[in-house]
């Protein structure tokens, strides 16, 4: 049993399908097809077109069981999150448990389910697809939903990730199974703290007052107890008498030498354990002591939308976040570590964890707190539309409550946002268009609902009422109105104009914008597993895209940009580097109008399965194009050039999110149509703190039609890079062949490749074909330059073939 207290349940169970034609091991935690694909009864849905050949299995109702010895005495509980989602639990036949939503946990009473020695315990998954149709039918008008996104319908009508009946990047198998905790637990009979709730109060003088609340159980009224109260190395106890059964000891703790949580770039993730111990029973916080506030003020254009961290605001640097893998037993902690490790690696401070997937599990705030990555919460619902029936929100009510309770105390989030999309999805349908009274007054019933669990439960959270939005109690347009709030830009790509039109909006926080690109020829390689298939119109690449349209708006964004590529390995690089360049455009222009704009989160970070999506991140954590160019992009000091359409004349500037001023040089060079290089200017400058200011100007003769501008920079704070800017597309410019070498060799576990240009060469890309990281990559070389790359891949054993395989690509070979 572990101990006397307490039983986990975890480990080996068998699954049947409740017809019993099928039947195999089970791991719990874990979902029900990755157990299916290990015992070979199905195929990997990844690979080929294997999905549409797996959707039977969610269709079905399965049977999870195991034994287990109980020598237990007295009441216990069954304590159980992340079930998903529509189960009933029995023990020795009898039920305990019948849920329906897995963003609860469940804490029913089993103790007259238990018997002495061997007792089973059977989980009966009931069809999600079914289920969800059937309350649908039920329900007393219809409730649309996203079926662009979702072929799987009317999964608006469960509280699961939305995505798992598909998205525009995501397969669509609505998988199932216990993925969290699962054990059962004695009754506690002895005094105990269930809770610890606090808030931060920085004072002027620098200290910081913690009022805290410790809710406690099981004492005897009337009697007075001991409180031992340790924060960090501090301890203190306190006294008090407890009122009845359930009690609230209050206590403040000052802590005169603070050292406070920073986000990414702007400060160390000090991070303090917050202990209270009441007899034998010890409750732990690990908290972070920081104050953030969300600033929303109205100004001359419309209103703010902004953080301010410890005094001090932060411009945001960042992507949107979805589940680590589409299938949740594949998304371990190490998975999550490794995508978010590279979220800071490129220079980000802030991940927005979409309405469309999971509150993720507790491992996911802990690495965000250690990593300094702030968090933009969404609550889970997405694109759809919601029944608002009093069943319906009473659920959506506890879960809120619990999710607020459970996450609160981690300093990396930022903010609460009711939901993603739900205001523009009021046009979406013709159904909501027709009765727009009746759809909204049930979006105003579920955001009031939410709004009040989070704010009712967690007084001193940053609210957001959704996500865009103008700001609260408003319902206007934040895909086009740029003036207030955060906007989710995306004419871009849905509507196919140019990446300049991004210097068309000036918004306050940009919350989702995107790009699309095909994964990384390797990772292609792994689902498209014969000659045949590597073809952009294959079925097996049409299955890889689910936006619609997708492919189109690549291909013909090439022949607007660039010279299409020779063949399709190129093909597929000259995708990512577009990527790269839609949202480095968007993103330098943005950063330079800080503090206009104070945040730009792009969509997407990483892939849940390999798929031609808006990632910067492959499926499995490898690095894009355009996640090479991020780090660059997003460096706290950069340095971009801004074109002015009407003038045609150039404005280079530099942006510093460091809290202190940074030293700056800047070197500008012209490239001629030949390949020949000629120095423009070089400066010294130093950039005030928390600023975007202009370092030269250039009209338009400065750089003649067909030239290129390149820029090479360095800060004091080691930021540096290098940028280049033309006004023609790509396609317009006579780049000349850049005649690259290369050599490559094994030195102490990694690949060491030294690059030579004759002539200059754009977006030299070494590609290994194994997974590994790069120290850099996506390089722009001048004439007669060298440069080093080295490549460590995640296998040591890969080394050999990333030697034989390695190829270098760049902008001039891509299509001669």
């Amino acid at each position: 049993m572990g101990s006397t207290a307490e039983l986990n349940l975890h480990g080996l169970w068998r699954i049947r399908s409740a017809d019993g034609k099928h039947e195999c091991d089970y791991p719990v935690p874990g979902d029900v097809h990755s157990a299916l694909i290990a015992a070979e009864i199905i195929s990997d849905p990844y690979v080929g077109r294997n999905e549409y050949d797996v959707r039977w299995v969610a269709e079905q109702e399965w049977i999870a069981s195991r034994e287990f010895e109980w020598a237990g005495e007295g009441a216990w509980h069954l304590d159980v999150d992340y079930l998903d989602t529509v189960a009933e639990v029995k023990i020795n036949g009898k039920s305990v448990l019948k849920a329906d939503n897995c963003f609860r946990r469940y804490t029913p009473d089993a103790s007259s389910a238990l018997k002495r020695g061997k007792n089973k315990i059977e989980i009966r998954f009931f069809s999600n697809v079914a289920e969800a149709q059937k309350r649908q039918k039920a329900h007393p008008y219809f409730v649309p939903y996203a079926a662009q996104n979702c072929p799987i319908p009317d999964t608006n009508f469960l509280r699961k990730p939305s995505c798992h009946a598909g998205w525009d990047w995501n397969l669509a198998i609505m998988p199932f199974g216990a993925y969290g905790r699962f054990k059962l637990c004695k009754e506690k009979t002895e005094i105990y703290c269930e809770d610890i709730r606090f808030t931060e109060t920085h004072l002027p003088n620098g200290r910081v007052k913690l009022d805290c609340a410790a809710y406690i159980a099981n004492g005897e009224s009337g009697k007075s107890y001991d409180l031992k109260v340790t924060l960090g190395d501090a301890t203190q106890v306190i006294r008090f008498t407890l009122g009845n059964a359930w009690h609230v000891a209050e206590f403040e703790i000052e802590v005169a030498k603070p050292k406070l949580w920073w986000p990414a770039g702007s400060g160390e993730q000090h991070l303090y354990n917050l202990q209270v111990e009441i007899g034998n029973h010890i409750e732990v916080r690990r908290i972070g002591l920081r104050q953030i506030e969300l600033i929303n003020e109205k100004d001359d254009v419309g209103a703010r939308f902004a953080f301010r961290m410890n005094g001090k605001e932060v411009f945001c640097r960042g992507a949107n976040w979805i589940p680590a893998d589409a299938l949740p037993s594949r998304a371990t902690p190490e998975l999550t570590r490794k995508l978010l490790q590279a979220a800071v690696d490129a220079n980000m401070n802030m991940i927005r964890v979409w309405g469309g997937g999971y509150y993720e599990q507790d491992w996911f705030y802990d690495i965000c707190d250690e990593l300094g990555l702030l968090v933009w919460q969404d609550f889970q619902f997405a694109c759809n539309l919601y029944p608002a029936d009093r069943d319906f929100l009473r659920d959506v009510s506890r879960e809120v409550s619990y999710q607020t309770d459970r996450l609160y105390h981690h300093p990396s989030i930022a903010i609460w946002c009711g939901d993603n999309e739900l205001i523009g999805a009021l046009n979406w349908f013709p159904e909501s268009r027709a009765n727009r009274d009746r759809y909204l007054a049930a979006y105003d019933r579920l955001n009031h609902t939410i709004e009040r669990s989070a704010i009712g439960n967690r007084k001193d959270i940053n609210w957001w009422p959704s996500s865009p939005s103008p700001g609260l109690l408003s319902f206007g347009d934040a895909w086009h109105d740029d003036r207030s709030g955060d906007m989710h830009f995306w004419s871009v790509w849905h509507e196919s104009k140019d990446f300049e039109h991004y210097r068309d909006v000036n918004p306050r926080f940009c919350s989702e914008f995107g790009f699309q690109s095909y994964p990384s020829l390797h990772v292609i390689k792994q689902f498209a597993t014969s000659e045949e298939d590597l073809n952009i119109a294959s079925q097996v690449m049409e299955s890889h895209q689910k936006n619609t349209g997708g492919n189109e708006r690549i291909a013909g964004t090439m022949f607007r940009y660039f010279r299409f590529p020779k063949d399709f390995g190129n093909f597929v690089y000259v995708s990512q580097i577009q990527q790269g360049l839609a949202i480095k455009t968007a993103i330098e222009y943005w950063r330079s109008l800080k503090p206009h704009c104070m945040g730009t989160l792009y969509w997407q970070l990483n892939d849940t399965w390999p798929v031609a999506s808006w990632s910067s991140l492959d499926h499995g954590g490898g690095w894009k194009a355009m996640h090479y160019m991020a780090r660059r992009f997003y460096a706290p000091v950069s340095v971009m050039a801004v074109p002015d359409k009407k003038t045609g004349s150039l404005t280079v500037k530099a942006v510093n999110d460091r809290l202190k001023p940074q030293k700056l040089s800047l070197t500008l060079t012209i490239l001629d149509p030949a390949g020949a290089a000629r120095k423009l200017k070089s400066l010294a400058k130093s950039i005030p703190a928390d600023k975007a200011v202009e370092l030269v100007k250039l009209k338009k003769p400065d750089l003649p039609k067909g030239h290129i501008l390149i820029m090479d920079y360095e800060a004091a704070d080691g930021s540096k890079g290098r940028a280049h800017f033309a006004h023609e597309p790509y396609k317009a410019l006579n780049i000349v062949n850049p005649h690259i070498t290369h050599r490559a060799e094994v030195k102490g576990g990694a690949l060491h490749i030294r690059l030579a240009s004759k002539n200059a060469a754009l977006f030299v890309t070494a590609e290994s074909g194994v997974e590994g990281r790069y120290s850099d990559n996506v390089l722009d070389m001048l004439p007669g330059e060298t440069a080093e790359i080295i490549f460590t891949p995640d296998y040591a054993h890969d080394l050999a073939a990333a030697q034989k395989n390695l190829t270098i690509r760049d902008l001039w070979s891509s299509s001669h």
